[in-house]
């Protein structure tokens, strides 16, 4: 099923200034774009601080922001990969974090050398822009008899207990399977997982093909939703779908059946890579990354930028509304 979209809210690139208020136009392209895929927005003390996947020589992007308008340029907040991991550029994504205590804990992907695939790791910090430290001997996450796992995302829930999100990359063509969306309790650290990985989706609908990705949850009002994305990352058929759960282990029911929640519209293509976030006033956002018409591909010049809507659920469904002005 389709949702109403209310509104479209692009946030303009990632800027030099700190404190600029400059309000962003609805649909509006950003300008000076700079490739920031797979967004994830946390909230610290100073503010918000962006992660994005690795980008002109940067393992993990890492950006500051006072007002979710402008953004520090962004930073490595993962200078060095773990001991486990292969020495390629370009094959570190979709970070993210949660806070543990006095510190910070953050999830990612990137290649597991002994296996050849994609796999998840965690590495520590003090400071929530890092630098982050994986001195493990092993991937947190990988299991190679699914070709591997990528896609890390913690969600706590409103008992207090964190969880992550990930996805087996089973569609890879040496599985040559469906991508499904898992979830697992994590201890109070983070630092470790407790049980067992539970399903909660897997591919099975036209509009999804080849694969669903991206697992982000939220809980509101009573209710848990997941999001994801779907599709191939490049092109204007990437789009984002959501379920509903009974919690954070499912099961899960897709509500978006016969097309996305968030699709291509105007010259913003293949939205995905969303993460959702409370704002220090307590509302709901969702940051997620665009190409921009006509570009839709690295190939042709493209890149996928940072773009902020506001969240709202009505009746028990998500819509992406206009901020309603003021200092965000």
């Amino acid at each position: 099923m389709r949702v109403a979209i209310l509104g479209l809210v692009v946030l303009l690139g990632l800027l030099p200034s700190y404190d600029s208020l400059a309000t962003p136009s609805a649909s509006e392209p950003p300008t000076r774009p700079t490739d920031f895929a797979d967004p994830f927005v946390a909230r610290d003390e100073h503010g918000y601080v962006a992660f994005a996947t690795g980008a002109q020589g940067r393992h993990v992007q890492v950006a500051r922001s006072r007002d979710l308008r402008s953004w520090t340029p962004p930073t490595d907040a993962l200078p060095a990969l773990p001991p486990w991991a292969a020495r390629v550029d370009g094959l570190t994504w979709a970070p993210s974090v949660l806070r543990r205590g006095a510190g910070w804990v953050m999830y990612f992907t990137t290649r597991h050398a002994a296996s050849g695939f994609q796999c998840i790791g965690r590495a520590r910090s003090a400071s929530s822009v890092g630098p982050y430290v994986d001195d493990s001997s092993a991937p947190f996450v990988c299991r190679p008899e699914l070709c591997g796992d990528i896609d890390p995302s913690p969600h706590v829930a409103p008992d207090g207990r964190a969880w992550l999100l990930w996805k087996s990359d089973e569609n890879a063509e040496e599985c040559k399977g469906r991508s499904r969306i898992w979830s697992q309790q994590l201890e109070n650290d983070g630092l470790s997982l407790i049980g067992s990985p539970r399903v909660l989706l897997t591919t099975d609908r036209d509009w999804e093909r080849p694969l669903i990705e991206g697992p982000s949850m939220i809980h509101d009002a009573g209710r848990t939703y997941l999001f994801y994305s779907a599709a191939w990352y490049e092109g204007p058929g990437y789009a984002i779908g959501y379920a509903t759960c009974d919690g954070p282990a499912g099961p899960c029911t897709k509500q978006t059946r016969d097309g996305p929640f968030l699709g291509s519209a105007g010259s913003t293509l293949g939205p995905g890579g969303q993460e959702l976030f409370v704002d220090a006033s307590g509302r709901t956002w969702m940051a997620y990354h665009a190409w921009t018409a006509p570009h839709a591909t690295y190939a042709d010049g493209g890149v996928r930028s940072l773009r902020l809507s506001r969240v709202r659920f009505v009746a028990g469904s998500p819509v992406l509304a206009e901020p309603d002005g003021g200092t965000r």
